[in-house]
């Protein structure tokens, strides 16, 4: 699931009413300005953070996805930059699924929802069959750490100056400021969460510093992995980051146990066929892991407005979900002090 990375500016009410009333009509209406015909066959496919749909062009007889992103998130320079990292891994020969060019050659539109200029930006994609695996072999561990690492080698080879750098600010400072100025954490538990977040952000900062950093997939997770016959790719780099290597391997591995440590060391086996890894990063496992804690739940509080996330997210906000969150992260900061 996307975990709403970005710059979340406030957005007019027309616009808002386009974006959450977004019918199968607009949709083919957009793609069809943009020089495609369709047949009219148009679905909604499951997505929080964007409204996204499988959609059938008349010629030639294809299916493609339109991805209409989320107004006052990302910038027309941030979006082109995930594209830019989805062509460039296209071009190395990584699977990817890419956006595909309009007939002036862009890869983004911009679709407007009423006199005042506003609208959503969209792109359209090939639509590309796979599974989502259950659970993965030892072989297949390493296969995707490889795939991984190639992932990366792309990563590294050109800067990203408009995308969000992951960091204790990024996800910490700024999102506890989000959340204690809208008065999401209960009176009897604020402190206890700021004072939390604090020192994580705090004990995590030099860990931060000390590690190199370059274009990562972000939301680097089992979900957003598919596996089709030529083998596995990863879906959704709309969270793309900034960031260093290991906030992608510590997501498909994210267990502590012996297991998942196993389970982590095959995956970076199959990485360093293809890279070098800072293995002095994975100290940073526990700091992004508390980083996305509080991220998450300022994704969850500034998406409230859509009508989507009370139904998706029925415990947020009360006090047993504070609560607990409270004790994870406070768990976290021991684990954090102990690294030394």
């Amino acid at each position: 699931m996307s975990t709403g990375h970005g710059p979340l500016t406030a957005w007019g009410e027309e616009q808002t009413r386009f974006f959450f009333e977004l019918t199968p009509d607009r949709v083919l209406r957009a793609v069809e300005a943009a020089g495609f015909a369709c047949t009219g066959r148009c679905t909604a496919l499951n997505s929080f953070e964007n409204r996204v749909y499988d959609v059938e062009l008349e010629e030639p007889r294809a299916r493609r996805v339109a991805k209409f992103y989320r107004p006052g998130r990302w910038s027309r320079e941030q979006i082109l930059e995930e594209h830019r990292f989805l062509l460039d891994l296209v071009e190395a020969e990584i699977p990817a699924i890419a956006p595909l060019a309009f007939s002036d050659g862009e890869t983004l539109k911009f679709s407007p929802s009423g006199a005042d200029g506003q609208g959503i930006w969209y792109a359209l994609f090939p639509k590309v069959g796979g599974r989502s695996p259950d659970e993965l072999t030892d072989e297949q561990l390493v296969r995707i750490g490889r795939l991984l690492g190639r992932i990366h080698n792309v990563g590294a080879a050109r800067p990203a100056a408009h995308r969000l750098r992951i960091s204790p600010s990024t996800y910490g400072r700024e999102n506890l400021r989000w959340l204690v100025a809208g008065n999401w954490l209960p009176v009897e538990l604020a402190t206890r969460y700021r004072l939390a977040v604090e020192r994580i952000c705090e004990l995590a900062e030099p860990l931060f510093a000390a590690a190199p950093t370059h274009r990562i997939h972000g939301d680097c997770h089992f979900g957003n992995l598919l596996w089709n016959p030529e083998g596995p790719f990863f879906l959704d780099f709309d969270d793309m980051l900034v960031g260093p290597a290991v906030q992608d391997l510590w997501l498909l591995v994210p267990g502590r146990d012996e297991e998942a440590l196993r389970r982590r060391e095959l995956l970076l086996s199959g990485y360093e066929e293809m890279r070098a890894f800072d293995r002095s990063t994975l100290r940073l496992v526990e700091a992004l892991r508390a980083l996305r804690i509080v991220h998450y739940s300022a994704w969850i509080a500034r998406r409230w407005g859509d009508p989507a996330f009370p139904a998706a997210f029925p415990e947020f906000g009360s006090y047993r979900y504070w609560a607990d969150e409270s004790v994870e992260l406070h768990d976290l900061v021991e684990r954090l002090a102990s690294l030394g």
